[in-house]
């Protein structure tokens, strides 16, 4: 993964972020699936923001019920918003996934989404924030 562009100290990071968000945006953890508020049933037109700097990273069109109780796209909003990096932190190797702005971790991205990428996206809903369309 490139070095991101926004750095911030790890105090600045506990400032900003709850307990959770920083345990899943900047140690690379996962949050529950289903869980309330996560953005898993949003029905609604809108852009999905990293919570860490604000850059547009998701979009509604880009949205599907995948099943597994987090929001899933089947692209980013726009080229270069989000890396990627390989994770080993499980028995085989995932795609992990960054805001490219300031690193922030978003979640996996799997090769099983519809057409017409067939990716699935799988984001923490935590590290977002949606900004519906007027």
């Amino acid at each position: 993964m490139a070095k991101p562009k926004i750095q911030r100290t790890d105090r600045e990071w506990r400032e900003m972020l709850t307990e959770q968000e920083y345990a899943v945006g900047l140690q690379e953890g996962t949050e529950r699936a289903f869980t309330p508020g996560n953005y898993q049933d949003e029905k609604r037109k809108g852009i999905y923001h990293c919570k860490g700097c604000g850059t547009p990273l998701w979009s509604s069109e880009h949205k599907f019920d995948s099943g597994t109780g987090w929001p899933s796209y089947w692209q980013p909003v726009s080229e270069g918003a989000v890396a990627t990096k390989t994770d080993f932190k499980m028995i085989y190797p995932r795609t992990e996934c960054h805001c490219a702005s300031c690193g922030m971790h978003m979640g996996h991205v799997f090769k099983d989404g519809p057409p017409p990428t067939g990716q699935r996206w799988c984001i923490n809903g935590i590290v977002l924030d949606f900004r519906p369309e007027a």
